[in-house]
Protein backbone atom coordinates (compact mmCIF):
# COMPACT_ATOMS: atom_id res chain seq x y z
CA UNK A 1 0.00 0.00 0.00
CA UNK A 2 2.96 1.94 1.04
CA UNK A 3 2.72 5.75 2.42
CA UNK A 4 0.78 7.55 -0.01
CA UNK A 5 -1.70 10.49 1.77
CA UNK A 6 -4.91 8.47 3.32
CA UNK A 7 -6.69 11.12 1.01
CA UNK A 8 -6.27 8.92 -2.11
CA UNK A 9 -7.89 6.54 -0.77
CA UNK A 10 -11.15 8.40 0.24
CA UNK A 11 -12.44 9.68 -3.02
CA UNK A 12 -16.19 9.08 -3.59
CA UNK A 13 -16.23 6.88 0.09
CA UNK A 14 -16.36 9.86 3.03
CA UNK A 15 -17.71 8.03 6.27
CA UNK A 16 -18.93 4.57 4.24
CA UNK A 17 -21.80 5.79 2.55
CA UNK A 18 -22.51 4.64 -1.05
CA UNK A 19 -19.25 2.51 -0.69
CA UNK A 20 -17.68 0.66 -3.88
CA UNK A 21 -15.26 -1.81 -3.78
CA UNK A 22 -11.74 -0.70 -4.81
CA UNK A 23 -9.88 -4.16 -5.39
CA UNK A 24 -9.21 -5.13 -2.23
CA UNK A 25 -9.16 -2.00 0.20
CA UNK A 26 -12.02 0.82 1.49
CA UNK A 27 -11.14 3.73 3.64
CA UNK A 28 -13.56 4.87 5.88
CA UNK A 29 -13.21 8.19 7.63
CA UNK A 30 -14.20 8.41 11.38
CA UNK A 31 -13.51 11.84 12.88
CA UNK A 32 -9.71 12.67 12.43
CA UNK A 33 -9.16 9.32 11.24
CA UNK A 34 -9.25 7.02 7.86
CA UNK A 35 -9.17 3.14 8.65
CA UNK A 36 -8.20 1.70 5.38
CA UNK A 37 -9.51 -1.64 5.56
CA UNK A 38 -7.91 -4.35 3.29
CA UNK A 39 -4.35 -6.13 2.12
CA UNK A 40 -2.98 -9.09 3.37
CA UNK A 41 -2.03 -9.14 7.12
CA UNK A 42 1.07 -10.26 7.95
CA UNK A 43 0.12 -13.93 8.65
CA UNK A 44 0.87 -16.77 7.11
CA UNK A 45 -3.16 -17.23 6.12
CA UNK A 46 -3.71 -14.24 4.15
CA UNK A 47 -5.84 -11.72 6.52
CA UNK A 48 -7.68 -8.63 5.96
CA UNK A 49 -5.28 -5.89 7.77
CA UNK A 50 -6.31 -2.88 9.63
CA UNK A 51 -4.32 0.51 9.39
CA UNK A 52 -4.86 4.04 10.47
CA UNK A 53 -4.24 7.73 9.04
CA UNK A 54 -4.44 10.00 11.83
CA UNK A 55 -5.16 13.18 10.13
CA UNK A 56 -4.05 15.45 12.54
CA UNK A 57 -0.70 14.20 12.78
CA UNK A 58 -0.44 13.09 9.35
CA UNK A 59 0.79 9.71 10.31
CA UNK A 60 0.14 5.67 9.52
CA UNK A 61 -0.82 3.81 12.83
CA UNK A 62 -0.59 0.07 13.10
CA UNK A 63 -3.44 -0.72 15.66
CA UNK A 64 -3.26 -3.94 18.22
CA UNK A 65 -6.31 -6.04 16.20
CA UNK A 66 -8.90 -7.90 18.57
CA UNK A 67 -10.43 -11.11 17.92
CA UNK A 68 -10.70 -13.35 14.65
CA UNK A 69 -9.53 -11.61 11.61
CA UNK A 70 -12.02 -12.49 8.69
CA UNK A 71 -9.96 -14.26 5.41
CA UNK A 72 -8.49 -11.59 3.05
CA UNK A 73 -11.27 -11.89 -0.26
CA UNK A 74 -11.19 -10.77 -4.18
CA UNK A 75 -13.18 -7.43 -2.54
CA UNK A 76 -15.58 -5.98 0.06
CA UNK A 77 -17.72 -2.98 1.05
CA UNK A 78 -17.28 -1.07 4.60
CA UNK A 79 -20.36 1.31 5.89
CA UNK A 80 -20.01 2.89 9.10
CA UNK A 81 -22.36 2.46 11.46
CA UNK A 82 -23.06 4.90 14.81
CA UNK A 83 -20.03 6.15 14.66
CA UNK A 84 -18.18 3.82 16.24
CA UNK A 85 -18.23 0.29 14.22
CA UNK A 86 -17.32 -0.72 10.16
CA UNK A 87 -19.94 -3.03 8.84
CA UNK A 88 -17.44 -5.03 6.09
CA UNK A 89 -19.46 -7.17 3.46
CA UNK A 90 -17.44 -9.02 1.62
CA UNK A 91 -17.46 -9.98 -2.07
CA UNK A 92 -17.74 -13.85 -3.41
CA UNK A 93 -18.56 -15.02 -0.07
CA UNK A 94 -21.18 -17.08 1.53
CA UNK A 95 -23.11 -15.90 4.33
CA UNK A 96 -21.31 -17.94 6.46
CA UNK A 97 -18.27 -15.34 5.81
CA UNK A 98 -19.62 -12.39 4.40
CA UNK A 99 -20.39 -10.11 7.06
CA UNK A 100 -17.68 -8.56 9.40
CA UNK A 101 -17.86 -6.09 12.05
CA UNK A 102 -14.60 -4.08 12.97
CA UNK A 103 -15.05 -1.98 16.42
CA UNK A 104 -13.08 1.31 15.91
CA UNK A 105 -14.67 3.62 19.03
CA UNK A 106 -16.92 1.66 21.58
CA UNK A 107 -16.38 1.54 25.31
CA UNK A 108 -14.78 -1.68 25.14
CA UNK A 109 -11.70 -0.11 22.45
CA UNK A 110 -11.75 2.76 24.30
CA UNK A 111 -10.85 0.45 27.68
CA UNK A 112 -8.78 -1.19 25.70
CA UNK A 113 -6.86 1.51 23.97
CA UNK A 114 -6.10 2.78 27.94
CA UNK A 115 -4.96 -0.94 28.34
CA UNK A 116 -2.67 -1.28 25.80
CA UNK A 117 -1.65 2.36 25.40
CA UNK A 118 -2.01 2.09 21.34
CA UNK A 119 -4.89 2.36 18.91
CA UNK A 120 -7.40 -0.69 19.10
CA UNK A 121 -9.83 -2.43 16.87
CA UNK A 122 -11.89 -5.29 17.12
CA UNK A 123 -13.23 -8.16 14.57
CA UNK A 124 -16.61 -9.40 15.32
CA UNK A 125 -18.50 -12.01 12.66
CA UNK A 126 -22.13 -10.96 11.95
CA UNK A 127 -25.02 -13.41 11.56
CA UNK A 128 -28.76 -12.61 10.78
CA UNK A 129 -31.28 -14.00 13.00
CA UNK A 130 -31.13 -15.10 16.95
CA UNK A 131 -28.03 -16.09 19.20
CA UNK A 132 -28.81 -17.23 22.09
CA UNK A 133 -26.88 -15.74 25.09
CA UNK A 134 -24.33 -17.93 25.67
CA UNK A 135 -23.67 -19.94 29.32
CA UNK A 136 -21.39 -19.75 32.35
CA UNK A 137 -21.12 -22.89 34.27
CA UNK A 138 -18.69 -22.49 37.57
CA UNK A 139 -18.10 -24.25 40.66
CA UNK A 140 -15.06 -25.96 42.30
CA UNK A 141 -13.49 -29.11 41.63
CA UNK A 142 -14.94 -32.04 42.20
CA UNK A 143 -18.60 -30.73 42.00
CA UNK A 144 -20.06 -32.51 39.01
CA UNK A 145 -19.53 -29.29 36.18
CA UNK A 146 -18.20 -31.68 33.37
CA UNK A 147 -20.48 -34.72 33.93
CA UNK A 148 -23.32 -31.96 34.08
CA UNK A 149 -21.98 -30.14 30.87
CA UNK A 150 -21.45 -33.59 29.06
CA UNK A 151 -24.87 -34.75 29.57
CA UNK A 152 -26.39 -31.04 27.92
CA UNK A 153 -23.71 -32.24 24.90
CA UNK A 154 -25.23 -35.56 24.82
CA UNK A 155 -29.19 -34.72 24.97
CA UNK A 156 -28.34 -31.78 22.74
CA UNK A 157 -25.95 -32.50 20.16
CA UNK A 158 -27.08 -29.66 17.56
CA UNK A 159 -27.86 -27.45 20.15
CA UNK A 160 -24.88 -26.40 22.48
CA UNK A 161 -21.27 -26.23 22.02
CA UNK A 162 -18.22 -26.33 24.19
CA UNK A 163 -15.73 -24.05 24.33
CA UNK A 164 -12.37 -25.89 25.21
CA UNK A 165 -10.54 -23.96 27.58
CA UNK A 166 -6.59 -23.43 27.45
CA UNK A 167 -4.40 -24.48 29.99
CA UNK A 168 -0.67 -24.86 31.11
CA UNK A 169 -1.00 -27.48 33.36
CA UNK A 170 -0.06 -31.13 31.80
CA UNK A 171 -2.75 -34.02 30.41
CA UNK A 172 -4.31 -36.17 33.10
CA UNK A 173 -4.66 -39.76 31.90
CA UNK A 174 -7.22 -39.94 28.82
CA UNK A 175 -7.25 -36.55 28.05
CA UNK A 176 -6.80 -35.60 24.75
CA UNK A 177 -5.58 -32.04 23.44
CA UNK A 178 -8.40 -30.14 21.52
CA UNK A 179 -11.02 -32.21 22.96
CA UNK A 180 -10.77 -31.79 26.59
CA UNK A 181 -8.25 -28.38 27.03
CA UNK A 182 -5.96 -27.32 24.03
CA UNK A 183 -2.74 -27.58 26.28
CA UNK A 184 -0.48 -24.78 25.89
CA UNK A 185 3.22 -24.26 26.80
CA UNK A 186 3.41 -21.27 29.28
CA UNK A 187 4.92 -18.70 27.36
CA UNK A 188 2.80 -18.70 23.93
CA UNK A 189 -0.53 -18.65 26.05
CA UNK A 190 1.40 -15.71 28.19
CA UNK A 191 1.85 -13.91 25.10
CA UNK A 192 -1.51 -14.91 23.40
CA UNK A 193 -2.74 -13.05 26.54
CA UNK A 194 -1.25 -10.31 25.98
CA UNK A 195 -2.07 -9.81 22.64
CA UNK A 196 -5.50 -9.55 23.88
CA UNK A 197 -6.63 -13.33 22.59
CA UNK A 198 -8.05 -14.66 25.93
CA UNK A 199 -11.80 -13.58 27.06
CA UNK A 200 -10.37 -14.38 30.41
CA UNK A 201 -7.86 -16.19 32.58
CA UNK A 202 -6.73 -16.92 35.84
CA UNK A 203 -4.32 -18.85 37.23
CA UNK A 204 -5.43 -21.63 39.62
CA UNK A 205 -3.19 -23.84 41.75
CA UNK A 206 0.03 -22.68 39.90
CA UNK A 207 -1.19 -23.57 36.16
CA UNK A 208 -3.14 -20.73 33.78
CA UNK A 209 -6.19 -21.51 32.27
CA UNK A 210 -8.22 -19.82 30.53
CA UNK A 211 -10.53 -18.98 27.73
CA UNK A 212 -10.04 -17.50 24.16
CA UNK A 213 -11.61 -15.50 21.89
CA UNK A 214 -11.52 -18.07 19.36
CA UNK A 215 -12.58 -20.79 21.16
CA UNK A 216 -16.28 -19.03 21.85
CA UNK A 217 -16.42 -17.84 18.07
CA UNK A 218 -15.64 -21.25 16.78
CA UNK A 219 -19.24 -22.75 18.67
CA UNK A 220 -21.09 -19.73 17.38
CA UNK A 221 -19.77 -20.00 14.04
CA UNK A 222 -21.15 -23.64 14.17
CA UNK A 223 -24.89 -21.82 14.69
CA UNK A 224 -24.68 -23.47 18.56
CA UNK A 225 -24.82 -22.01 21.85
CA UNK A 226 -21.81 -22.10 23.57
CA UNK A 227 -20.81 -23.56 27.21
CA UNK A 228 -18.42 -21.75 29.35
CA UNK A 229 -16.70 -24.12 32.14
CA UNK A 230 -14.52 -22.20 34.00
CA UNK A 231 -13.60 -21.13 37.48
CA UNK A 232 -15.02 -18.51 39.89
CA UNK A 233 -11.99 -16.41 39.13
CA UNK A 234 -12.99 -16.52 35.10
CA UNK A 235 -16.90 -16.22 35.87
CA UNK A 236 -15.70 -12.72 37.30
CA UNK A 237 -13.70 -11.29 34.56
CA UNK A 238 -16.56 -12.42 32.05
CA UNK A 239 -18.81 -10.84 33.87
CA UNK A 240 -16.78 -7.19 34.00
CA UNK A 241 -16.78 -8.00 30.46
CA UNK A 242 -18.91 -6.77 27.21
CA UNK A 243 -20.50 -10.69 27.02
CA UNK A 244 -24.21 -10.87 27.79
CA UNK A 245 -24.41 -14.98 29.16
CA UNK A 246 -26.20 -16.49 31.76
CA UNK A 247 -24.13 -17.67 35.02
CA UNK A 248 -24.75 -20.91 37.15
CA UNK A 249 -22.91 -21.72 40.22
CA UNK A 250 -22.71 -25.62 41.05
CA UNK A 251 -22.59 -26.36 44.33
CA UNK A 252 -21.79 -29.07 46.09
CA UNK A 253 -24.59 -30.56 49.01
CA UNK A 254 -21.80 -30.00 51.40
CA UNK A 255 -17.81 -29.61 51.94
CA UNK A 256 -17.44 -32.94 53.19
CA UNK A 257 -19.26 -34.62 50.23
CA UNK A 258 -16.91 -32.00 48.03
CA UNK A 259 -13.61 -33.98 49.64
CA UNK A 260 -14.84 -37.60 49.40
CA UNK A 261 -16.12 -36.97 45.61
CA UNK A 262 -11.89 -35.30 44.70
CA UNK A 263 -10.47 -37.69 46.49
CA UNK A 264 -12.60 -40.94 44.81
CA UNK A 265 -10.92 -39.80 41.62
CA UNK A 266 -7.39 -40.84 43.05
CA UNK A 267 -5.46 -38.62 40.19
CA UNK A 268 -4.05 -36.33 42.22
CA UNK A 269 -1.16 -36.43 45.76
CA UNK A 270 -2.55 -35.52 48.92
CA UNK A 271 -0.73 -32.10 48.78
CA UNK A 272 -2.70 -31.19 45.52
CA UNK A 273 -5.65 -32.28 47.17
CA UNK A 274 -5.40 -29.77 49.92
CA UNK A 275 -4.95 -26.63 47.70
CA UNK A 276 -7.84 -28.28 45.75
CA UNK A 277 -10.03 -27.80 49.02
CA UNK A 278 -8.44 -24.53 50.27
CA UNK A 279 -9.87 -22.87 47.04
CA UNK A 280 -12.38 -25.10 46.55
CA UNK A 281 -13.83 -23.38 50.08
CA UNK A 282 -13.12 -19.81 48.79
CA UNK A 283 -14.74 -20.55 45.48
CA UNK A 284 -18.22 -21.09 47.38
CA UNK A 285 -18.32 -18.61 49.45
CA UNK A 286 -17.46 -16.15 46.85
CA UNK A 287 -19.80 -17.90 44.57
CA UNK A 288 -22.75 -18.02 46.89
CA UNK A 289 -22.63 -14.21 48.33
CA UNK A 290 -21.16 -12.07 45.75
CA UNK A 291 -24.29 -12.00 43.29
CA UNK A 292 -21.41 -12.70 40.97
CA UNK A 293 -24.30 -15.99 39.66
CA UNK A 294 -27.94 -15.86 38.19
CA UNK A 295 -28.51 -19.51 39.67
CA UNK A 296 -27.12 -21.71 42.03
CA UNK A 297 -27.95 -25.36 41.92
CA UNK A 298 -27.01 -27.80 44.23
CA UNK A 299 -25.66 -31.23 42.78
CA UNK A 300 -26.74 -33.41 45.51
CA UNK A 301 -28.21 -35.87 43.01
CA UNK A 302 -26.96 -36.06 39.54
CA UNK A 303 -29.80 -36.81 37.81
CA UNK A 304 -31.95 -33.93 39.90
CA UNK A 305 -29.47 -31.31 39.44
CA UNK A 306 -29.02 -31.90 35.73
CA UNK A 307 -33.12 -32.07 35.65
CA UNK A 308 -33.33 -28.52 37.23
CA UNK A 309 -30.17 -27.47 34.81
CA UNK A 310 -32.34 -28.06 31.85
CA UNK A 311 -35.24 -26.20 32.82
CA UNK A 312 -33.41 -23.19 33.97
CA UNK A 313 -32.37 -22.79 30.28
CA UNK A 314 -36.11 -23.57 28.79
CA UNK A 315 -35.18 -27.19 27.57
CA UNK A 316 -38.51 -28.93 28.13
CA UNK A 317 -39.27 -32.39 26.93
CA UNK A 318 -40.65 -31.65 23.32
CA UNK A 319 -37.61 -29.13 23.01
CA UNK A 320 -34.57 -31.61 21.21
CA UNK A 321 -33.93 -29.82 18.30
CA UNK A 322 -31.51 -27.12 17.06
CA UNK A 323 -32.47 -23.39 17.63
CA UNK A 324 -34.09 -21.17 14.41
CA UNK A 325 -32.00 -20.93 11.55
CA UNK A 326 -32.33 -18.72 9.05
CA UNK A 327 -32.28 -19.41 4.68
CA UNK A 328 -28.68 -18.71 3.55
CA UNK A 329 -28.03 -15.58 1.47
CA UNK A 330 -26.60 -16.81 -2.03
CA UNK A 331 -22.70 -16.02 -3.04
CA UNK A 332 -22.31 -12.77 -3.37
CA UNK A 333 -20.37 -11.41 -6.37
CA UNK A 334 -16.91 -9.59 -6.22
CA UNK A 335 -18.50 -6.58 -7.86
CA UNK A 336 -20.74 -5.15 -5.40
CA UNK A 337 -21.66 -1.61 -3.72
CA UNK A 338 -23.20 -0.79 -0.37
CA UNK A 339 -25.16 1.94 1.47
CA UNK A 340 -26.98 2.78 4.66
CA UNK A 341 -29.74 4.53 4.64
CA UNK A 342 -31.88 4.66 7.83
CA UNK A 343 -31.45 1.19 9.48
CA UNK A 344 -31.12 -0.44 6.54
CA UNK A 345 -28.38 -2.08 4.59
CA UNK A 346 -28.84 -1.94 0.55
CA UNK A 347 -26.47 -4.38 -1.16
CA UNK A 348 -26.75 -3.65 -4.98
CA UNK A 349 -24.71 -6.54 -6.96
CA UNK A 350 -25.44 -4.48 -10.44
CA UNK A 351 -23.74 -7.45 -12.73
CA UNK A 352 -25.51 -9.69 -14.95
CA UNK A 353 -23.29 -12.56 -13.50
CA UNK A 354 -25.46 -12.85 -10.39
CA UNK A 355 -27.79 -14.49 -11.82
CA UNK A 356 -28.90 -16.91 -8.87
CA UNK A 357 -31.00 -13.91 -7.31
CA UNK A 358 -34.75 -13.12 -8.83
CA UNK A 359 -32.59 -9.23 -8.94
CA UNK A 360 -29.75 -7.34 -7.96
CA UNK A 361 -30.59 -5.65 -4.69
CA UNK A 362 -30.51 -6.99 -1.53
CA UNK A 363 -31.84 -4.67 1.35
CA UNK A 364 -30.45 -5.90 5.03
CA UNK A 365 -32.12 -4.73 8.35
CA UNK A 366 -29.46 -4.24 10.92
CA UNK A 367 -32.23 -5.30 13.44
CA UNK A 368 -31.54 -8.85 12.24
CA UNK A 369 -28.07 -8.79 12.80
CA UNK A 370 -26.50 -10.56 15.86
CA UNK A 371 -22.51 -10.14 16.34
CA UNK A 372 -20.79 -13.44 17.07
CA UNK A 373 -17.96 -12.60 19.40
CA UNK A 374 -17.04 -12.78 22.84
CA UNK A 375 -17.08 -9.12 23.06
CA UNK A 376 -20.38 -8.87 22.05
CA UNK A 377 -23.61 -10.53 21.93
CA UNK A 378 -26.73 -8.22 20.63
CA UNK A 379 -28.20 -6.37 17.77
CA UNK A 380 -27.28 -3.88 16.08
Amino acid sequence: MGEAPADSFLGDFLNGVDLKSKGQETAICVGSKIYVIGGADLESTPLIGVRIFDKSSGEWINPIVLGTKPKLSNSHSAVLLNGDRILVIKGNSNSDDCFWFLEVGTPFIEEQERTYGNEVVAWSKGVLGNVEKPIVISGPSGVGKGTLISKLMIEFPSMFGFSVSHTTRAPREKEQNGIHYHFSDRSVMESDIKDGKFLEFASVHGNLYGTSVEAVEVVADAGKRCILDIDVQGARSVRASSLDAIFIFISPPSFEELEKRLRARATETEEQIQKRLRNARAELEQGKSSGLFDHILVNDDLESCYENLKKLLGLTEGVKTARKTYPELVDLPIEHSVSKIDQKILINCGAAEYHKASNNMYVICLIHFCIHSPYWNSGI
